[in-house]
């Protein structure tokens, strides 16, 4: 053996692992067997965080129940303290996609506990026989247990942040709604003029759809607050102390600060990925809105002269490699594109729920990478909009207002006084001469013009009161 290496040996037969690394041969197996996407799983620390915490509750718990030494205990709580902070990211190597229910993430940990353990006491790494990663880490666990553990938890962590994200992405287009609530404009609907509006009034309702997004997310968080800790291999609780699982829970409860508790029925809480189900449809809801609203953004900024050009979005970069001048909505874009690959890993998701089989679902390693790619990626985007686009976006004010004073769409606020049929008539007329409905309107001595300018102001257009006949 060189002196760069150390021996380890499972059931399968011993190997050579770098010398200098806190993980061991298990991890070793599974970096050789799943070269699948080249994405470690510390690409999610929040993950690796939350492995920590569980390992150091369950540590806790079986000291507190004497079927763990107190010497080994401790050091295995420090090393968690480690983990927790960060500094053994690296050594979290096994790839995202993973076939084994998440055994080898769930290892890895153990292995680099285990190792950091050892250090700790002064020892080597590899001194299995002093302290042991299935027998002292994995203690009163299985995979099965703290593997979904640890990923409600790191989810309970990350989604506040995509929360924040959307909270500050609707105050942003809140803001803009008050500077552009005088803002005379034309709405539409299946892309052809509706009635008037105010752009305030716009981008009020793209603030008021992001917030209720975020109530949604904090209503599914609440379903990630109950874990299946000490349920072990498929929820009976096998070799687990008695009450091992209230008292597990309870110190992962106060490491962690959020109101966990443990399942009423263990057996159905192993296999049930409901909630990753839920978390992924308020997601894909969320990608689905934030979309509308670039499509909405790009439409209203297209032009500059041969499109709507009722708002200008922030210049970011020259838009053609060929067309002098030209400036595209980049930022709107990569934001749809987002949300495309967030809408197909909600289907992977979904599929990865269904696959599941008898008392335990193997397919969580997709579910969880897909759920933090879905999570972060909705931030980032969120970020990215309210940032570079949305705070430096202004509004074209007598384009918006020549669009509705040349616009038929106007004759609707006529129905009341004059009658559908009278209006469609100027409307026709309207546009087959181009002249304008209130001209019209007047010539036709269908309405007085007092009560005929009242209707057609500015005020009334974007806030409209109702005229009786009369």
């Amino acid at each position: 053996m060189a002196d760069s290496t150390r021996i380890e040996h499972d059931f399968l037969g011993d190997r050579e692992i770098p010398a200098d690394v806190y993980y061991g041969v298990q991890t070793l197996r599974a970096i050789e067997n799943f070269r699948i996407t080249g994405i470690p799983i510390y690409i999610e620390p929040k993950m690796i965080q939350a492995l920590g915490y569980v390992k150091k509750a369950a540590a806790l718990a079986n000291m507190d129940l004497d079927v763990l030494p107190e010497d080994i205990g401790q050091a295995i709580v420090r090393a968690c303290d480690s983990v927790i902070a960060g500094d053994l990211n690296d050594q979290f190597v096994v790839d995202v996609i993973q076939g084994g229910a998440g055994t080898s993430t769930n290892m890895n940990a153990n292995e680099v506990i285990a190792n950091k353990a050892l250090e700790i006491l002064g020892h080597e790494k590899g001194k299995y026989d002093i302290v042991h990663p299935n027998n002292h880490v994995n203690c009163s666990q299985s995979t099965n247990d703290a593997y979904p553990t640890a990923f409600r938890v790191a989810l309970l962590l990350i989604i506040p942040e995509l929360t924040e994200a959307m909270k500050s992405l609707a105050k942003a287009f809140r803001d803009k709604s008050a500077g552009f609530r005088d803002v005379l404009k034309m709405g539409r609907t299946q892309l052809q003029d509706a009635v008037p509006m105010s752009l305030g009034q716009e981008f009020g309702a793209f603030a008021t759809t992001i917030s209720e997004d975020t109530e949604r997310l904090d209503v599914v968080q609440a379903l990630f607050h109950e874990i299946n800790l000490g349920a072990t291999a498929i929820g009976t609780g096998i070799n687990a102390p008695s009450g091992y699982a209230p008292v597990a829970v309870d110190h992962l409860r106060r490491l962690i600060g959020i109101p966990l508790k443990s399942s009423e029925d263990l057996v159905e809480a192993t296999w049930d990925t409901g909630a990753y189900v839920q978390l992924s449809g308020v997601l894909r809801r969320v990608a689905v809105k934030l979309s509308k609203i670039c499509n909405d953004l790009r439409l209203l900024s297209s032009g500059p002269r041969a499109g709507f050009n009722e708002i200008n979005l922030p210049k970011m970069q020259p838009g053609s490699s060929i067309m002098p001048g030209k400036v595209n909505p980049v930022i709107p874009e990569v934001v749809n594109q987002i949300a495309f690959q967030v809408i197909g890993m909600d289907l992977t998701v979904t599929l990865a729920a269904e696959a599941g089989q008898l008392q335990l679902n193997v397919m969580e390693p997709v579910m969880a990478f897909d759920l933090f790619v879905m999570l972060e990626m909705l931030r980032r985007g969120c970020r990215v909009l309210e940032e570079k686009c949305v705070t430096g976006i202004t509004a074209n004010r007598e384009r918006c207002r020549e669009l509705v004073l040349n616009s038929i769409g106007i004759v609707t606020a006529l129905n009341p006084i004059i009658g559908y049929e009278a209006s469609a008539a100027i409307a026709r007329e309207a546009l087959e001469t181009g002249r304008p409905v209130h001209d019209l309107a007047l010539e036709k001595g269908l309405i007085e013009k007092e009560k005929l300018d009242e209707i057609l102001s500015v005020e009334n257009l974007m806030n409209p009161r109702f005229f009786r006949k009369g």
